[in-house]
């Protein structure tokens, strides 16, 4: 049945779900070994998932979702990059420490693959080991051709790499549509020719073929280069305005796709990257729900979801 938008707000501001606190000393390792049955999402928070939301009023969600750190970003989908420009960086740095969490990413696909030297340095400062950004190149491209165009952009990214590694930053890809790396061949080349263990996959199920038994595929075969995962499905997509309750088909548990098989990938490699549960809302630099305590428990009723799904991995 149909909930009209009135009940459907009320509905999720009613759910619960646990709420776990996830505390990530700074000295250890991104990759760090572990058992398989010790397997656990490492979460990180989306700003623009609260909108052009103050920073003071998003961080203190971080814990309350089981997140360690925030992943900022800058208009339209957000504006907590710019309100870190605006605030000043000393500050930013003090209102993180408040809140007993770190900065784990910084969203650029405004800047680009090949803009985000300035940005790496600005993430050194705040220990920030991750940026995520789009590729840049030719579109369309299948086969030889799209192995070569996926080369030619490695080629030209060898000096940004430069300064990922300098500064221990790790460039994360996402399969964005529209672009060079956006198929599940362009993210089986990136990670086959990648160079460096700088330059990364930021995997987003909502721009691929909604089969889980494929995308579990896709997914083991590119999972040593994975650094971000999205709990992200298609649902009824995010491009046009829906009814709320057709547009949050797009998170975890609430639209069709059983995430199960991907889960059982993640574990079975022990993945010890980001997992950020995601969507996009219509327009962008709205929050998802209409309050930030709505915005906090729908993301945590994707997190039980993902828990379930969890446990039922063998």
């Amino acid at each position: 049945m149909t909930l009209r938008r009135r009940e459907f707000i009320q509905s999720v501001s009613l759910a619960s779900a646990s709420l776990v606190s996830v505390s990530l000393p700074q000295s250890q390792s991104f990759l760090q070994a572990a058992s398989a049955s010790d397997f656990r999402f490492k979460y990180l928070l989306a700003s623009c998932m609260y909108g052009y939301t103050d920073l003071n009023e998003i961080l203190p969600e971080v814990a309350k979702v089981g997140a360690s750190a925030i992943d900022i970003w800058p208009m339209v989908h957000g504006n907590q990059r710019e309100q870190l420009d605006k605030i000043g960086e000393e500050k930013f740095a003090s209102i993180l420490k408040q809140n007993q969490i770190g900065l784990g990413c910084i969203t650029q696909y405004k800047l680009g693959p090949f803009g985000l030297q300035d940005e790496m340095r600005l993430a050194q400062r705040f220990g920030c080991k991750t940026i995520v950004t789009g590729a840049k190149g030719p579109i369309n491209l299948k086969g030889a051709e799209l192995k070569q165009a996926v080369a030619k952009f490695i080629e030209e990214l060898k000096p940004h790499l430069a300064v990922a590694e300098e500064t221990g930053v790790t460039i994360a890809i996402e399969n964005h549509a529209k672009n060079l790396i956006d198929s599940p061949d362009s993210l089986r080349y990136l990670a086959e020719l990648s160079p460096s263990k700088h330059l990364r996959i930021a995997f987003a199920p909502y721009h691929l073929p909604q089969d889980e038994k494929a995308l579990a595929g896709l997914l083991r075969d590119v999972i040593e280069s994975l650094h971000v995962f999205y709990g992200w499905e298609h649902g009824n997509g995010c491009m046009t305005k829906l009814p709320k309750e057709e547009e949050i088909l797009q998170m975890p548990g609430r639209g069709k796709l059983d995430f199960t098989p991907m889960v059982s990938v993640l574990k079975e490699h022990n993945y010890q990257g980001w997992t950020e549960i995601f969507m996009h809302p219509f327009p962008r630099g709205i929050p998802i729900l209409e309050t930030t305590s709505a915005v906090t428990t729908e993301i945590n009723r994707s997190r039980a979801y993902l828990d379930k799904c969890l446990m039922n991995v063998s």
